[in-house]
Parts: structure tokens; sequence; C-alpha cells
């Protein structure tokens, strides 16, 4: 619904070709010079705290993995907060001190900002916006679009888990569980994958909508079929049984801390043996590739031996949780 709005709504008013790349940074060379990564993102988690992390480490983490995805080192941030009457100012200040913590894992400052309070019911507490810059590699040309039958499909850990650990916080299904989020800053990642192959040909970071719809993306955007095993699908026992118990598909929950690669087939391995040296890809997997048809399709071939359609997903698994 939410991709339904901004293709009949907000496109055809914004309409230019970064925005129309439909990736999770734009790409913009002011002056025909140096090529820049730009991206913004919007936190309304709820609650504000949550096992692993909380809204400001999400906030920061958030828009440097999207200005990531495009092979740019993320430089510079800006915050705006929505402060609602009434927050406690601990709270904030516990908030704010996580910004900083994950802006300087990320070697990236936090250059401007704006704060604006709203009457006491308003805001939830608190709501942030941030927007990243950071510079392209030059010769490095990372796109959505870019995926080419015969690439592999990496994923750089298990899936779920930060889906899950809001859920839990939020203690509205008597849910009880020791899963943290997985947030992290993934720019350091991106560096070392580019650094140890020419033939990188997508990254995303699969958030809101998990690693289906963000294959779905990658697949619409490349025009291709992308191909995944069931079996090779990293998933933490817990958020299985979680996923089980509440009728969630792992699929589809969001991920704040784990990005897709996708690379030519014979880097693969190479790839692959970068990110599990790595603190943020020591679970790192092989999970599919890329054919050529049927294009703009997800297939996933399943425990059983068949093979479905994974699709989209189709409105808000668990809202509030970016």
């Amino acid at each position: 619904m939410s991709q339904d709005l901004i293709s009949s709504l907000f496109l055809p008013h914004f309409s230019n070709p970064a925005l129309e790349a439909g990736n999770d940074a734009a790409v913009v060379s002011p002056n025909n010079c140096i090529e820049l990564a730009i991206s913004t993102d919007s936190h309304v988690v709820w609650p504000l705290s949550f096992p692993g992390g909380d809204i400001g480490k999400l906030a920061v983490c958030g828009t440097v993995n999207d200005v990531a995805m495009l092979g740019a080192k993320p430089l510079y941030l800006t915050a705006g907060f929505i402060l609602e009457e009434g927050l406690n100012i601990t709270l904030l200040e516990q908030i704010i001190h996580s910004m900083q913590e994950a802006a300087q894992e990320a070697g990236v400052a936090i250059v401007a900002g704006d704060t604006k309070v709203v009457e006491r019911g308003k805001a939830d507490g608190l709501y942030i916006n941030t927007a990243g810059v950071g510079t392209i590699i030059p010769g490095v040309h990372i796109n959505g679009s870019n995926a080419r039958p015969g690439d592999k499909v990496i994923i750089s850990g298990s899936l779920g888990d930060h889906g899950i650990a809001v859920l839990a916080a939020r203690g509205e299904l008597g849910l009880e569980t020791d899963i943290q989020s997985d947030i992290a800053p993934l720019n350091a990642l991106v560096s070392e994958i580019i650094d140890s192959s020419e033939h990188v040909h997508v990254l995303r970071d699969p958030t809101r909508g998990g690693l289906a719809t963000s294959l779905n993306e990658i697949a619409r955007q490349s025009k291709v079929s992308i191909v995944i095993d069931e079996a090779e699908l990293p998933v933490k026992p817990a958020v299985a049984a979680a996923c089980e118990m509440l009728g969630f598909d792992p699929l589809y929950v969001a991920n704040e801390g784990k990005l897709i690669v996708i690379v030519a087939e014979e880097d693969a391995d190479l790839v692959l043996s970068k990110m599990v040296a790595s603190p943020y890809g020591q679970n790192a997997k092989i999970i599919g590739e890329v054919n050529p048809i049927p294009a703009n399709r997800v297939l996933m071939k399943t425990l059983i031996g068949g093979t479905r359609i994974v699709d989209v997903l189709a409105g808000e698994m668990l809202p509030r949780i970016c």
C-alpha cells in the first residue's frame, strides 16, 4: 500500500531520474563533479527503547546503511527531532547518547539539526528524522537494476531479529524472549565487500518488509528472476519459534543490521569469505541466484522439494518497528 501511495501520488509530482531509480539513496552529481549518495528517513518505532537498541541508534544506523548501499562512504547526517511535551529528559539524553555512539562507530558527523515540541499526546514521545550524505567511490556502480543472470545472492546474517525484538518489547502478546535487535552500521562491511570484488552488482538492506520485499524490489528493478533456497535461509531458533507461534513469516520480518549482496558468480566465494571475517557478517550465507526468467519474480525452493512464489508483503505485518 505504501508503494502504491508513492507511485500514484508522490512520484507524479516529484518525478526526476534520481528519485525514479528506486534505490535506498539517490545518486546526484552537482556540476558533474563527484557523485554523492543522499538519503532521508523518519523513525517512529515504538517503544523508544528495546533489546539491542533504541530509536536513536536506529535513526543513525538506518540512514548510514541506506547511503552505504550504493557503495558510498557516509560522511554527514542531519537530525530532526519531534518531541512530545512531557518526554522524560533522562530518556532523551540516553537516546542522544546512543546516536553519538552509533555515529562515532560509523565514522559520520551529525552536522545540522532541528527540534520541535508538540502538545502532550501528539507524538508518542519522540520521532526522529535523519538525512545522510556520502561520496560514491569512483568506478563503483552499485544499483538495484544491476542484478544479472548467474549472479549469486548472499545475506549477511540471520533474518527477523529486529522485528521480533521490537514486538517482544511491546509486551502486547505475552512474548518473552532474549532476542536482540540486529541494529548496526554496515558501512565498514560494505567497504570490505567492495574492496574484495569489482563485480558487486547490488547491495540492499532488507528493513521494512524484510528479505522477501527487498528481493522483489531488486527483481523488478533488474527485470530478472531471483531464486532462493529455503534450506539456506539463516533464522535463529528463537525467531523461528516466535514467528511460528504468531503466524509470521521470517522472510517478511524487518532487519536493521543485515544486507543483501548480489555479486557475479566467480567472486561469490571471495566476497562471502570477506563477510564471514567481519563482525557484522559472521553468519553470512549464499542463499540463491539470479535467473533470466520469469522476469520480475522471486521464487523459493522449499524444504519439501517444490517451488513457490515469494511475493511482496501485503499490508504492514509489524507496524511501528522503524
